[in-house]
């Protein structure tokens, strides 16, 4: 514990200088959370982070690849999660600078570093633990770390035994490729298989065993950083135990209930049309008598479309109808098929546009996969269609989907409907679905499966946002 206590107007920090002559370790207080936040947001973030496609557990430090590099675009950075638990994780250091902000737990942490470089350590490695300095942090703080490579650290928990978790943390790496890293290692950054377990480098063995003999932690150089109260004083003990007692509750609650996000924004508008688009294949469909038609157009925009092959592109669109299915819709149908069941009227999971594509005929596909009534691929490959539909009771239905590489920054991807009533009770089915069909259901549906297209073909790119 730090000797003397220093009142500062801003933030609390801690300035380690490196012994090697390269960056120094900083560490920053930021702002004080209400009590036992610490634990609750580790419980739903590291839940969210298990939930990650790119999760990992390695090393005592589960962690996550939110962003990685683009060197293309000359972007070596790359965006991390990192959860510590209360067992705290082994010392390391990685070969590229690093800056990360962490939300302590409801005990507070205890970082340790050491700057002893290679060299000092192999001539003398008790130069590791002379080089060895802590800085201790409060219960359900906020707090930003930035240490250049090389640096050894380690984060654990304030005290022996404690249940609460050390932090949780988001990580910038802002140079992937940085500081001394193995050529292996250098290969995987290069090919985006880097990861942090993969970038870390353990202590050696012969420094462990000196940090397992060393003596009490009180001889190490040690800076505390708190707000309202000064680090040892008894009112910082009484606020640490309420907020370990809280935290152990909000902790326990966070983990029973599940950890939810939504994802809301405004895209590309969707367009709607009176007529089929000129190209459309749907004017050849039911031709001679209909009662219903509509057309929803999504336009793309971004950089690099032209020479793209609008047959991929589709082939991802259909594939977003089939993966990515709007949840409201799928209520709807989910209420629609309980209710004309007892008219043996066909049922799906699917809205009824694109319901086709879950149909079992293989005698015409689109690309060897997609069940279509027709299709068509022309202007070398910059716009591709396809026709779906079924003959129900009721009703018979043809849906076109299209995609039109219309320049080198725009894509136009649409789904036009028209229907045709077999009966009475046709034409009172199409009134009372017309509405939501046209204003809710299509749009909806469109819009998912573009975005899902986007998810799985690099080809869609949207000047604001919408898809990356």
């Amino acid at each position: 514990m730090a000797s003397t206590t220093e009142p500062v107007a801003t933030f609390p920090h801690a300035r380690i200088r490196s012994r090697t002559g390269g960056l120094p370790v900083e560490v920053f207080l930021i702002a004080q959370l209400g009590h036992g936040a610490g634990d609750r947001m580790y419980a739903e973030a590291t839940a969210r982070q298990r939930a990650h496609p790119h999760f990992i557990d390695e090393l005592d430090e589960p962690s996550t690849k939110l962003a990685g590099t683009d060197f293309d675009k000359g972007d070596a950075t790359a965006l991390y999660t990192f959860a510590v638990g209360p067992q705290g994780h082994p010392f390391h250091r990685h070969a590229g600078h690093r800056v990360f902000t962490a939300v302590t737990g409801s005990a507070g942490a205890l970082l340790r570093f050491s700057t002893a470089s290679d060299a000092q350590i192999a001539a003398d490695p008790h130069s590791f633990i002379d080089a060895l300095h802590h800085v201790r942090l409060p219960p359900d703080s906020l707090f930003t770390v930035r240490f250049g490579d090389g640096a050894w650290h380690q984060f654990a928990a304030p005290h022996a035994g404690s249940t609460h978790p050390v932090f949780f943390a988001l990580s910038c790496h802002t140079d992937e490729l940085g500081g001394p890293l193995p050529q292996a290692e250098r290969d995987r950054v290069l090919s985006g298989d880097a990861n942090l377990a993969s970038l870390t480098e353990l202590l050696p063995d012969a420094v462990l065993a000196l940090l397992e003999d060393m003596p009490d932690a009180a001889a190490i150089p040690t800076v505390a950083l708190a707000f309202d109260a000064a680090p040892g004083s008894s009112r910082q003990r009484l606020c640490a135990r309420v907020r370990g007692v809280l935290g152990n509750l909000r902790g326990a609650i966070s983990r029973w209930r599940h950890a939810r996000g939504y994802i809301a924004g405004r895209g590309p508008r969707v367009s709607a049309l009176a007529e089929p688009l000129p190209h459309s294949l749907l004017r050849e469909e039911l031709a001679g008598e209909f009662h219903h038609q509509d057309t929803f157009v999504l336009s793309v925009r971004g950089e690099g479309f032209m020479g793209l092959r609008a047959s991929r592109v589709l082939a991802d669109v259909l594939d977003g109808f089939l993966q990515h299915r709007p949840a409201g819709v799928s209520a709807l149908m989910t209420l629609r098929n309980v209710l004309v069941r007892p008219l043996r009227l066909r049922t799906s999971p699917l809205g009824c546009p694109v319901s086709s594509l879950l149909s079992p005929q293989r005698d015409r596909l689109f690309l060897d996969r997609f069940p279509v009534l027709a299709q068509q691929v022309i202007q070398g490959d910059r716009l591709a269609e396809v026709v779906l539909g079924a003959d129900d009771r009721h009703l018979v239905f043809r849906s076109c989907v299209g995609v039109r590489i219309v320049s080198d920054d725009r894509i136009d991807i649409s789904l036009g409907t028209r229907v045709r009533c077999s009966n009475p009770f046709g034409h009172v089915y199409l009134a009372l679905i017309d509405r939501v069909h046209r204003t809710y259901v299509a749009p909806a549906m469109l819009r998912a499966a573009v975005e899902k297209a986007a998810e799985r073909s690099e080809v869609l790119v949207a000047s604001d946002g919408l898809f990356a």
